[in-house]
């Protein structure tokens, strides 16, 4: 996805928290990357959709202070000051000395993220970034209700005589393996033009 002129690339794993057994995606991406497209690898490794806000929060190590980076908005939303994501990036955040952030999607169902730098590695010229290596297990569905809501569902659809299964599975579009995952079937938007497409 990266047209600039990049030598190494970050291999980050990313887990849901909250979970178990855990759902997590192991992802390589440019060095160059934002944040901004960093969350729209995740976004697209995981499987959630990208229509609600997200936040990273993460140690700016040239201040030793926390910071939150994400969609900025009017300080009555958030009662925080939030850098836009687009602006701030990963290789001034990320290093070997300073590896973890928390990503938080859809503010309502809070679905909360642990980010690993695992490594920073040579760019293989072979291999178009960012790529999605290993993962286990589906990412929730939207709106489900996060961590608790998640819980109820998969009790649901595990029991054909809960008064609720029809609706559930009607809901869920047919059906839904929460054990499933392949990493061939991830596909990575470019984040340029998934910016202009939310924000014109």
């Amino acid at each position: 996805m990266a047209k600039k002129k990049y030598n190494q690339v970050f291999q980050f794993k990313i887990t849901l928290k909250g979970i178990k057994p855990p759902i997590w995606r192991r992802t390589q991406v440019p060095e160059i990357y934002t944040f901004w497209d960093l969350h729209v690898a995740i976004q697209d490794a995981m499987g959630w959709d990208d229509y609600h806000f997200h936040e990273f929060e993460m140690v700016n190590p040239s201040t030793g202070l926390r910071e939150n980076i994400g969609i900025p908005a009017p300080d009555e939303v958030f009662d925080r000051e939030v850098l836009p994501g687009w602006g701030e990036k990963i290789a001034d955040f990320f290093s070997m000395a300073n590896r973890t952030a928390s990503y938080v999607y859809d503010f309502g169902d809070s679905w909360v993220h642990k980010i690993q730098l695992e490594k920073i590695c040579p760019r293989d010229k072979d291999i178009k970034y960012p790529i999605c290596i290993k993962g286990k297990r589906a990412c929730p569905p939207e709106d489900c209700g996060g961590v608790w809501g998640y819980a109820e569902l998969l009790e649901i659809i595990n029991n054909p005589e809960h008064e609720e299964f029809e609706e559930m599975m009607e809901w869920l579009g047919g059906g839904f393996d929460p054990e499933h995952f392949d990493t061939a079937e991830v596909g990575f938007d470019d984040p340029d033009k998934r910016r202009k497409f939310a924000f014109g």
